[in-house]
């Protein structure tokens, strides 16, 4: 197959049908070489016209959270009173600069995640 530019939808469609063609491609052949050149096409148009935006400042805390196998108490020395993290996890308190501040250096939550609003 000769590689193009992905201009379009259909354009990016065949680049990922032939991707998956190409999967099992070992490194340094022919098709090992297409795939690695697909994959930055499409990985680069996706990019552009399917960008995926940040997670949500409070549900980045849920998930890390579960990925620390952290439960509520837990936040409590990073965020205040068991209170404050119940309203902060429910979002009826809004993260203050401190909070952020504790967030990105306990729970290593990037700071561009927890300043957007919700």
């Amino acid at each position: 197959m000769e590689i193009m530019p992905i201009k379009n939808e259909q354009d990016y469609d065949k680049a990922l049908d032939r991707i998956y063609e190409l999967m099992d491609a070992k490194k340094g052949t022919k098709e090992g070489d297409e795939l690695e050149v697909l994959s930055i096409l499409v990985e680069n148009y996706e990019s552009i016209h399917h960008p995926i935006g940040l997670p949500d400042p409070v549900e980045a805390i849920k998930f890390k959270m579960e990925q620390m196998e952290l439960n509520q108490k837990d936040l409590v020395g990073i965020l205040g009173f068991p209170s404050r993290v119940s309203e902060v996890l429910s979002k009826k308190r809004k993260l203050t600069l401190d909070m952020i501040r504790k967030l990105n250096k306990h729970l290593s939550i990037p700071t561009e995640v927890l300043v957007q609003e919700y």
